[in-house]
């Protein structure tokens, strides 16, 4: 089992600017936790003062019950997978995978076996004699995560280990990845910027922006229910339209600009009230093209494209504004350019939020 990780009131500074201020973050044992988000947000930074390889300006880092602030990062106990994999290219894999054990001056039977057992565990085993410039990308992404893994740490840190490999390669990686960290059960922190992959990997997902973790939850509920339009728009895409609250004997509805559609939107906060401004997001799945005149949203069909299992448009509503649907192909046969259409919304799937975006409106499943 793993330890815990626990991050009290971070701060970075590079020179004059504060990158991180006051970050707070609790990492379960065993967990595989995610820290997502755009290049520059301050993942890689929180990652590296983690590890030792950035100072800590404030705050305090435990691992376990340990306060490892002041701690040489080569007394840390942490593994760390880089991007760029750092294999040494002129030993075979298994000397790779050995140097972190016989840095400490095990006995070469004990060396013998860790290196194997873990060659094993990540399917590289019948490449143990092979150089690195033999190795594949991949092949070199598992001597990285075996050489981190077999000194047994007690956490694996990953930096973006994925992204130079090609798309199909990252898939079978981040699979393998998963897999060997929950049979190992070492807590991991994973940095990435590609939404997808944090999504098939994680345990839990700290979406960061401008060093500030915007909301933390499991895979399903960061995509599902987004805590802003931040996290809405880069776990996926949403469209953003605006709309307001319309309360009557049903329930309260949202009506949307220039138009009479007014869906049935429920459960909203006790304190969303009739005539409230809001914001709401809309993935483009979770839109209905209608050509039969149902009430809805009015958009002309500009563009599409068509992606087998699905057709993607780009419509432009009255307003000027540019929007996207997505459609399942076997359910339709592709629109044209210049159709007139309407649109409804998923009410059980879309979200809600006030005007600037910040604040969610609909009570999430775990707050009832």
């Amino acid at each position: 089992m793993g330890v815990s990780i626990s991050i009290k009131d971070a701060v970075k500074r590079f020179g004059k600017d504060t990158i991180i201020d006051g970050l707070n973050l609790e990492i379960k044992p065993g967990e595989f936790f995610t820290l997502l988000g755009p290049s520059g947000c301050g993942k890689t930074t929180l990652l590296r003062m983690i590890i030792g390889f950035n100072t800590i300006e404030g705050g305090t880092f435990m691992i376990g019950d340990q306060v490892i602030n002041d701690i040489p990062t080569n007394k840390r106990n942490i593994g760390m997978v880089f991007q760029n994999y750092a294999v040494f290219p002129h030993m075979n894999v298994y000397d790779n995978v050995a140097f972190g054990l016989k840095n400490r001056k095990l006995p070469k039977d004990e060396i013998d076996r860790k290196v194997n057992e873990i060659l094993k565990i990540v399917k590289i085993d019948h490449l143990k004699d092979r150089m690195p410039a033999k190795l594949s990308g991949g092949q070199q992404q598992r001597v990285a995560l075996a050489r981190a893994i077999v000194i047994e740490p007690q956490v694996l840190l990953m930096d973006e280990p994925l992204s130079n490999l090609d798309a199909k390669l990252r898939v079978e990686m981040r699979n393998a990845i998963k897999n060997i960290q929950k049979e190992i059960g070492i807590t991991t922190v994973y940095v990435t910027h590609d939404q997808e992959e944090a999504l098939a990997v994680s345990d839990r997902i700290a979406v960061m922006n401008n060093g500030v973790i915007q909301q933390i939850d499991i895979p399903s509920r960061i995509y599902q229910r987004p805590s802003n339009s931040f996290v809405s728009n880069f776990i996926g895409l949403s469209n953003f339209l605006p709309v307001e609250i319309k309360e009557d004997t049903d329930g309260r509805h949202v009506q949307f600009e220039n138009t009479t559609y007014c869906p049935l939107l429920e459960p909203l906060k006790e304190e969303i009230k009739n005539g409230t401004k809001a914001l709401c997001a809309i993935r483009p799945d979770e839109f209905k093209i209608h050509t039969d005149g149902t009430v809805g949203i009015p958009a002309t069909i500009e563009s599409s494209v068509f992606l087998g299992t699905t057709t993607h448009y780009f419509l432009k509503l009255k307003n000027g504004e540019e929007i996207e649907a997505v459609q399942d192909a076997e359910d339709w046969e592709i629109l044209p350019n210049g159709q007139e259409v309407t649109l409804t919304i998923n009410t059980a799937k879309v979200n809600l939020f006030d005007e600037e975006g910040n604040t969610p409106f609909i009570i999430r499943e775990e707050d009832r």
